[in-house]
């Protein structure tokens, strides 16, 4: 993505739904089990990065830092 000027927006640890869905630093990530199921309940952690993701983009639009 960064090849592209693609800003890269990770979550860190910036929200405790981070840990449940596995503790990745890099972005919302699953383990599929042999069912065929996802073993981590990541919604939280989704809706959190979605979240990060819309304010930083409205910092770079305001010119924030």
């Amino acid at each position: 993505m960064m090849h592209w000027g693609a800003i890269i927006v990770p979550t860190g640890y910036t929200d405790p739904s981070v840990f449940t869905a596995g503790g990745n630093p890099y972005g919302t990530s699953v383990t599929v089990g042999p069912d065929d199921r996802m073993i981590e309940d990541v919604e939280a952690a989704v809706k959190h990065q979605a979240k990060r993701t819309v304010g930083v983009t409205e910092w770079v639009k305001n010119g924030q830092q």
